[in-house]
């Protein structure tokens, strides 16, 4: 089993910042790509950011040059800088990770959401 905590999220002005993190914990041998997501209400999720083992990361168009997304292996733990927040940013925040179990089995774990709300 792996569990994923999330925290940092919040209530910000337009142009403020905040800085979400996600620490996996369980059985796990290797994590390999992490990810942010975010679902605003009546919409669909969408994928937000990504970050590859290799460091290689992505972004939606939306956010790029705004957030920043990092990970620290050696506490299993993937984060997202958000800085000059709008109010479309707004949402409910998942984190997921993907990677090997000690028993060599894959797996793919959601965060339980970190609500920002970006408003004056």
């Amino acid at each position: 089993q792996v569990q994923l905590v999330e925290s940092g999220g919040g209530l910000v002005q337009p142009g403020g910042s905040l800085r979400l993190s996600c620490v996996a914990s369980g059985v796990i041998a290797s994590i390999g790509g992490m990810k942010w997501h975010r679902q605003a209400p009546g919409q669909e999720r969408e994928l937000v950011a990504s970050i590859a083992s290799d460091g290689f990361t992505d972004y939606v168009d939306s956010v790029k040059g705004r957030f920043t997304i990092s990970r620290d292996n050696a506490k299993n733990a993937v984060y997202l800088q958000m800085n000059s927040l709008k109010p479309e940013d707004t949402a409910v925040y998942y984190c997921y990770v993907g990677g090997l179990t000690t028993t060599t089995t894959d797996f793919g774990s959601w965060g339980q959401g970190t609500q920002v709300t970006v408003s004056s």
